[in-house]
């Protein structure tokens, strides 16, 4: 039976963002958007808005990126899930991790925000933590280098090498997550 996903792609509007590390979930629902062929458009909930499903009789993606600053992504979330009429438990948040290695991808379901003021949001206006969430590794500052400094810089060039992978791989979690469940997602991203 096909089912039906919130999925949210955490990161700051306007082109001087676009490239950051904290606009990693941006660029993941836009990958996602490209594979479904699904163009984005703006939503009375502060978001812009995509639909369509990955394969014929797949479930149904609802990609989001909220048009609110990363500090305030709960509201366009929270506002969209009831639209479509979706539980927490079908909220999936695709953001930055500087707690895991760049290049590497982790799914879970629920936990702490780790300090990401993004996810902070969307707990409180959810109600809840038991949404899922992929997370794409940045990596830490080096040195002793100011955690939010390095999330709102862009990647760097060694970085941008790999980044496509980084994209490409997030997608796919979010992709297995919907479509197998968090157990077979973490099998393959863990």
């Amino acid at each position: 039976m096909s089912e039906t996903w919130l999925v949210v792609g955490l990161g700051n509007p306007g082109p001087g963002y676009s490239r950051n590390r904290h606009n990693i979930g941006y660029m993941v629902v836009e990958e996602l958007a490209s594979r479904m062929d699904a163009t984005f458009k703006t939503h009375k909930a502060k978001a812009l808005v995509a639909t369509g499903r990955l394969s014929m009789g797949g479930h149904k993606l609802i990609l989001a990126k909220p048009a609110t600053f990363m500090n305030l992504s709960g509201s366009p979330t929270a506002q969209l899930a009831k639209f479509y009429n979706l539980a927490p438990d079908h909220v999936i948040a695709i953001h930055d991790e500087i707690d895991i290695p760049f290049d590497t991808v982790k799914v879970k379901l629920g936990g702490g925000e780790g300090g990401h003021n993004g996810l902070r949001d969307i707990s409180k206006t959810l109600g809840t933590k038991d949404y899922y969430r992929v997370r794409a590794g940045v990596g830490r500052p080096p040195g002793r280098a100011d955690a939010a400094s390095h999330v709102l810089r862009d990647f760097s060039t060694a970085e941008n090498k790999t980044l496509p992978f980084l994209i490409d791989n997030a997608a796919d979690a979010v992709e297995l997550l919907a479509g197998s469940g968090l157990l077979a997602a973490q099998d393959k991203f863990s």
